[in-house]
């Protein structure tokens, strides 16, 4: 183990249970899997949490639309979630649900601690009402023209050209997307969150080093405006869970939601005896908390839900990780161009650990978009992990179990060379700790290069042809395949399936990071069998127009 142990609970974000996942949702648990694995290779304990995020009024109406509860609908899409989260090697420790006994119950007593403390507000507001549907609309289910850029068809919260914030009721011809009927004012008791108690904590804690700077400096932008009361309540009909003392509101989605963090690990302690949810949230806590979200949600993880945290009486996370998104050639992802792919078509057609690559290969810990570019995408795979990577064992392994029984040399051809890859350990672990995924893979690769370079340079191939050169085309293969041992151990958290098929290969057993600081020597190895296989234009092309097809239909 590398240092001390630390125990560490990590999150990602709660996906919504009313679509299916894809390529740009995979980037954030993608992102998540790849540290968490590193941590665990490095010897910490690391639970890692995640669940579907059940309530709201989509879930509702598409619910009714389909003609079944919304229970049925939040865990079919919850199993999808699930399989195609495995296809992908995204290792959840639990994967819950945020309609659950356990949420319930916390979210019923943070509530009831928060308006305690005297944190709840209560007040009449008015709002926009359908009344052929015979419900209050959420802001983004009323759409008209912009009030102050003129832009039509804008939703009733903000702007998409001038990016301007409103109300509905500001909306010039509002319609409801629902009957596409114009809405009228009605007034309606709701709940809200005072955040702006939380101000000073809340400036403090964004600027203790716990957010990344581009992160907190946004956050200034808000702290300027002055920080608003939170409505945390919707009026029936509503999927999600009444209010205490109420008959017909409920509590909004994005105050259970993430207390869907607790329940996911309070069901896990239940089941299994690990810690619970005094261990890593409870206010003494020494353990470390850490969120993976995107840039769309930084508001709520980093005001709305640390200030709960404080006003309920527990501790506030260690670190909010944010992300950008995801383009697709340079462009948004689009349906009608088959860039929206989902997680289901793209496993149907490619390799998802390519996927883990070349999303490795592009991340940082900032707040930038990354590209998936198809020609790149083809190219680094094919160029880095086939011709680069993998090539190193492929060219040893063969002379090892032809002319050596399948047994390593007893001793390492380059000592000094083997140091030096090993050396580079410390440097590629501080990119992995600090997300800087794409720094730790050039460094890899660069070492990739050097190990063909050995090999080039002492041609095994050509000392094979003569019997008294034999011992030394085994040092230099053992050089060669010891080399690719550290490199993989090093690639493990990005690749964790092409590793298990090399550990096998390699047979000594499952690399942790120290593994490395020994050699393999003067034992057997298995028969090397190909580890990757290039990836075709042809079958991203094929991928692709699958992708359109499904969005078309």
């Amino acid at each position: 183990m590398s240092g001390a142990q630390r125990n560490i609970l990590v999150t990602s974000a709660l996906p919504y249970a009313n679509g299916p996942i894809h390529i740009g949702h995979l980037v954030e648990y993608l992102q998540t899997d790849i540290w968490v694995r590193f941590q665990r290779l490095r010897g910490h304990a690391v639970t890692y949490l995640c669940a579907s995020d059940a309530h709201g009024t989509p879930i509702m109406l598409k619910a009714r639309e389909q003609g079944i509860d919304p229970e049925e609908l939040v865990e079919t899409f919850r199993a999808e979630h699930r399989r195609d989260f495995s296809h992908f090697g995204v290792d959840f420790d639990n994967y819950y649900t945020t309609h659950s006994d356990e949420n319930r119950e916390l979210v019923e007593s943070i509530y009831a601690s928060l308006d305690a403390g005297g944190y709840i507000a209560r007040r009449t507001i008015r709002q926009a009402y359908d009344e052929q549907e015979g419900m209050f609309l959420p802001d983004r289910f009323v759409r008209g023209t912009c009030p102050h850029c003129g832009a039509e068809d804008q939703h009733g919260d903000n702007c998409e050209v001038c990016s301007r914030t409103y109300t509905p009721a500001d909306l010039i011809n509002p319609r409801s997307i629902l009957s596409d009927t114009t809405p009228v004012e009605r007034d309606s008791e709701h709940y809200f969150f005072r955040l702006g108690e939380f101000e000073d904590s809340l400036r403090q804690w964004t600027r203790s080093g716990v957010l990344d700077e581009g992160v907190a400096k946004k956050l200034d932008e808000w702290f300027e405006a002055g920080l608003q009361d939170w409505d945390i309540s919707r009026d029936a009909p509503y999927f999600g869970f009444r209010i205490p003392g109420t008959k017909d509101k409920y509590f909004y989605v994005w105050l259970d939601a993430p207390v869907g963090y607790m329940a996911s690990l309070a069901n896990l302690a239940a089941r299994n005896g690990s810690p619970g949810v005094d261990h890593y949230f409870g206010r003494d806590s020494t353990s470390e908390l850490y969120h993976f979200i995107g840039k769309d949600i930084a508001y709520f993880h980093t005001l709305f839900w640390p200030a709960v945290l404080e006003g309920a009486g527990y501790r506030k996370p260690s670190g909010v990780f944010v992300h950008g998104f995801l383009t697709v050639n340079g462009q948004k992802m689009s349906k009608s161009r088959g860039t929206f792919v989902s997680a289901a078509t793209y496993a149907e057609h490619l390799n998802p650990e390519y996927l883990r690559y070349y999303y490795a290969c592009k991340l940082g810990p900032g707040l930038d978009d990354i590209d998936l570019n198809l020609e790149d995408f083809v190219n680094r795979t094919n160029a880095d992990l086939v011709g680069k990577f993998v090539n190193i064992a492929s060219r040893c392994a063969g002379f090892i179990t032809r002319s050596f029984d399948g047994r390593l040399a007893a001793a390492l051809d380059d000592q000094p060379l083997y140091e030096e890859f090993v050396g580079a350990g410390k440097q590629i672990a501080a990119c992995y700790e600090s997300r800087e995924y794409g720094k730790a893979v050039r460094e890899i690769m660069a070492l990739a290069d050097r190990a063909n370079q050995y090999i080039d340079e002492h041609k095994p191939w050509v000392l094979a042809k003569d019997p008294d050169s034999l011992p030394r085309v085994q040092g230099i293969c053992t050089q060669g395949l010891n080399l690719f041992r550290v490199l993989l151990t090093y690639l493990k958290p990005v690749l964790p399936e092409l590793a298990g098929e090399a550990e096998r290969f390699l047979a000594a057993g499952k690399l942790h990071w120290v593994s490395p600081t020994e050699p393999l020597l003067d034992r057997p190895i298995e028969k090397f069998k190909p580890l990757v296989t290039r990836v075709d234009d042809q079958v991203v092309a094929a991928m692709i127009e699958a992708s359109k097809r499904e969005q078309a239909g």
